[in-house]
């Protein structure tokens, strides 16, 4: 599956390769970021109390993949201005994790999806301008915000690898046990095998491959309780405003500035495509509209229960190492994934997925995050004024989150941002990078 023939012939994205090559290519894609997509729910639903396998839990899982395609599909047959018309593929967010998690704990799952809906619209309306703030972020501030998402994330993966987290957990005495460790290590061996020892469509997989390890060795051990899935449904029952819409000024402010952040790695993406695909830069349209299809997707998403979505850079990849630039084939994966979003018993498969399975796929996958942001920072010339400015920002960022009480008496709204990570490590990393003069 990694190479296709003549795929120079693919190189223009309104060009479509033969049945035989679109719909694999397609699941390909789909089997790139399937696993990734879904994770950011069930984590958002356990912070806000919803019990493992519950059929709330399954319902937001659903809503990730249905809108993931959906998205995916504003992305690659676009509507108007609406949509690069690239093949990228969009998925559930990691960027916004922390957030949602943190707001969902506190206030609930409706003050979540209704910034969720507000960020996206704010996002959206980014389309017209985003061509004129990429000076903003830099390297230097786009890699260090990627870099405190994925580090953020890092503890909650141990947790759930070793049997819980957030509000809900395993039973205490279990917490740790070699149990969870066995099942969430054989995810972590199973991935990196698969990873590094496969080529191709194998290869892509390898997290999903894990997984299903790491699943088929949990129910060995009698972990696995199938109960949901006999009683969920073979059609989705879509349910606007499932949590209702409730306001809060502090997380509308703190999911829309991850909202920029996730423009800025859309932009990112959007010229990684055209560079991969068909050697050239994207267009300030292609740019404009892949925005304005995130934003949108992030929007609708949210209204019916959705976490936000963005593009997925490991599917920027794959365009790279097929060399197909066709948009069609990305339309067949957003396709997929929306009969798989309308399939209620696959999301029950999923949440029927013990905790220590899913955390050895995210203890992969939150540190490629980290991982990310320092293959951005390696752009980044390391002198004293950049080091320092690396420094500030994340001791600032993750050391409020780690000590929240250190800011107890701040307002709410301040509060929310100063704690959520992500927020103080971006601003504090955009003020420092304008302020502080370039080293001669």
């Amino acid at each position: 599956m990694t190479d296709v023939t003549n795929a120079g012939a693919y190189s223009d994205p309104n060009t479509t390769p033969p049945l035989g090559q679109t719909v694999p290519l397609g699941l390909q894609h789909v089997l790139a970021m399937f696993a990734s997509n879904v994770t950011p729910s069930i984590i958002v639903a356990g912070a806000a109390g919803l019990a493992f396998g519950s059929a709330e839990q399954v319902y937001l899982i659903q809503m990730a993949m249905l809108f993931a395609g959906v998205a995916t599909l504003f992305q690659t047959v676009g509507v108007g201005p609406v949509g690069a018309k690239l093949p990228i593929m969009q998925g559930t967010s990691f960027a916004f994790v922390g957030v949602l998690a943190g707001v969902a704990a506190t206030q609930g799952l409706g003050v979540a999806l209704t910034a969720c809906i507000i960020g996206g619209t704010v996002h959206f309306l980014l389309g017209g301008v985003i061509q004129h703030l990429r000076w903003l972020f830099p390297p230097l501030v786009t890699g260090l915000v990627i870099l405190a998402i994925g580090l953020y994330l890092i503890p909650v993966a141990i947790k759930y690898a070793a049997g819980g987290a957030a509000k809900f957990q395993m039973e205490a005495e279990s917490f740790g046990s070699l149990m969870h460790w066995s099942v969430a290590l054989t995810v972590v061996v199973v991935s990196l095998v698969v990873k590094f020892f496969t080529k191709g469509f194998v290869s892509n997989a390898a997290i999903l491959i894990g997984l299903l390890a790491g699943y088929a060795l949990a129910f060995v051990l009698g972990m696995v309780n199938f109960g949901a899935v006999g009683n969920a449904s073979w059609i989705t029952a879509i349910q606007p405003l499932p949590y209702g819409f409730e306001f809060s000024l502090g997380a509308v402010v703190a999911v829309t500035l991850v909202s920029i952040v996730s423009a800025i790695e859309t932009v990112g993406d959007c010229s990684a495509t055209t560079k991969a695909g068909a050697g050239r830069e994207a267009t300030d349209r292609e740019i404009a509209g892949a925005t304005y299809a995130d934003g949108l997707g992030t929007a609708v998403a949210g209204v019916f229960g959705g976490l936000p979505n963005t593009s997925f850079s490991q599917n920027v990849g794959i365009v790279g190492m097929t060399g197909v630039m066709s948009r069609h084939v990305v339309t067949v994966a957003g396709l997929i994934m929306i009969i798989c979003g309308l399939i209620p018993k696959i999301g029950a498969v999923i949440a029927s997925m013990p905790l220590p399975v899913l955390g050895g796929g995210v203890i992969v996958m939150f540190g490629m995050v980290a991982a990310a942001g320092l293959n951005m920072l390696t752009e980044v010339t390391m002198n004293r004024r950049n080091m320092i400015i690396i420094a500030v920002s994340l001791a600032a960022g993750l050391g409020l989150n780690l000590v929240p009480e250190a800011v107890q008496y701040v307002p709410g709204v301040l509060k929310t941002l100063m704690t959520s990570a992500v927020a103080p490590t971006a601003v504090i990393a955009i003020a420092l990078n304008l302020i502080l003069p370039e080293e001669v």
